[in-house]
C-alpha cells in the first residue's frame, strides 16, 4: 500500500517571536490565537500565561520559535502591580467578591517598607484559588467556579526584588521581580494579612520576560494597522458581493517578527559556517574549533548566517544538534 501523505500545514511558514501588549480583558488563548490569525501562522503559542485582567508583555512564538518557548518560560520576569488595601477578594483580584473587609488604619510608606524583605528571596506562598494550579487533574480556576472546596498546597517560589514605586492613602504600587510560577496576587493577599488591613490587586502589568523587555512590545492596533496595510484592494464588485479584502502583503507585519534566537541569550552561542550548518540540518555533529570553543556544554545553540540552526549540547568538542530549525520562511 502507497503511504497517505501527511496534509500540508495551513497557514505561512513564518517562525520568529512576536512581543504583544496584551491588552486587559483579553485572555492569553485568545491572544494567541488573534495573532496567529493575522500573521496566517502554521504554529503558534506562548511563554507565560497572563491573566485577563492584566496587562503587558506575553510574547507569543510563532513557527519554529514554539521550540525555544521553554527558555523564555524559564526567564525572569517583572511586573508592575497596584495593591489596594482594605479588602481581600475571592480571586485576589477586582474580578473577585469581597471574603475579608477591614476598618483598620491603612499601612504608612515605613509598615510597608518594614515587611517588603519577608517577600524577597526564597519564599512560601499559596497560589490563588483561581489559578491554573492543577488539582487531581483540573485547573484551580474550574473548580472555584464551580463553588468546589479545596486547598492549594505551599510551594517554594523566588521573588528577586520587590520596590516600592509609590504610594497612596489607600493604594501601593510594587514592581516585583520574580522567577517562575511566583503569583503577585498571592504577595498582595499574604502582605494585606501579615499588615492587618487585607489587600488585593487593582492592577497588574508585566513589563519583562526573559531577554524581552518593554522596547520590543508591539499594541493590537500596530499590528491591525500593519495588516491594514497589506490587504488586497478590491474591485467594487467584489465588495458588492460581499468579499472581505485578504492580506496579501505581510512585510509590515512581519517587521515586528523577532529572531528566534533572542530568546536563547543565556546559552552558549555556536557559530557556523555554511557548510557547518548544512550538516548540522542534516542532523549531524560538527567539530568545534578554536582555543576557546568548550568541550563539554549541557545547552547550547547554533548559529549561521545570522540565523538559528539548532539546540542542542556540547559533547567531546563536538556540537550535537537536538532540535533542527528550518527557517523563517
Amino acid at each position: 500500500m502507497t503511504a497517505r501523505r501527511g496534509k500540508k500545514p495551513k497557514g505561512r511558514p513564518v517562525s520568529g517571536w512576536v512581543i504583544f501588549d496584551k491588552p486587559r480583558g483579553m485572555g492569553s488563548t485568545e491572544a494567541v490565537s488573534k495573532i496567529k490569525w493575522l500573521y496566517f501562522a502554521q504554529k503558534a503559542g506562548h511563554a507565560g500565561t497572563l491573566d485577563p485582567l492584566a496587562s503587558g508583555m506575553l510574547p507569543i512564538a510563532l513557527g519554529d520559535a514554539t521550540k525555544t518557548v521553554p527558555y523564555v518560560m524559564d526567564g525572569r520576569k517583572v511586573y508592575q502591580f497596584a495593591v489596594r488595601w482594605g479588602v481581600e477578594t475571592t480571586t485576589d483580584d477586582t474580578e473577585g467578591t469581597a471574603v475579608n473587609v477591614s476598618d483598620a488604619t491603612r499601612p504608612s510608606r515605613a509598615d510597608v517598607e518594614a515587611l517588603m524583605p519577608r517577600y524577597t528571596g526564597e519564599i512560601s506562598q499559596v497560589p490563588p484559588q483561581f489559578s491554573a494550579i492543577k488539582i487531581d487533574g483540573n485547573r484551580a480556576y474550574d473548580l472555584a467556579r464551580e463553588g468546589e472546596v479545596f486547598e492549594i498546597a505551599a510551594r517554594t517560589v523566588t521573588v528577586h526584588s520587590l520596590d516600592l514605586v509609590e504610594m497612596t492613602e489607600d493604594t501601593t504600587v510594587f514592581e516585583a521581580e520574580c522567577g517562575k510560577g511566583t503569583y503577585v496576587r498571592s504577595i498582595a493577599r499574604d502582605m494585606g494579612r501579615d499588615l492587618g488591613c487585607f489587600g488585593h490587586i487593582v492592577d497588574l502589568r508585566r513589563i519583562v520576560v526573559g531577554a524581552f523587555d518593554e522596547a520590543d512590545m508591539v499594541t493590537l492596533e500596530d499590528l491591525e494597522m500593519a495588516a491594514d496595510e497589506g490587504r488586497e484592494t478590491l474591485t467594487e464588485e467584489e465588495v458588492e458581493a460581499g468579499a472581505k479584502p485578504r492580506v496579501v502583503d505581510f512585510s509590515g507585519l512581519d517587521e515586528y517578527v523577532l529572531d528566534p534566537a533572542l530568546a536563547l541569550t543565556d546559552l552558549y552561542e555556536v557559530p557556523l559556517t555554511d557548510e557547518q550548518a548544512g550538516r548540522v540540518r542534516s542532523g549531524n555533529p560538527v567539530l568545534l574549533r578554536g582555543r576557546d570553543a568548550p568541550a563539554f556544554c549541557e545547552e547550547a545553540y547554533a548559529t549561521g548566517g545570522g540565523r538559528l540552526v539548532a539546540l542542542g549540547a556540547v559533547e567531546e568538542g563536538e556540537f550535537r544538534p537536538k532540535r533542527v530549525f528550518g527557517g523563517r520562511g
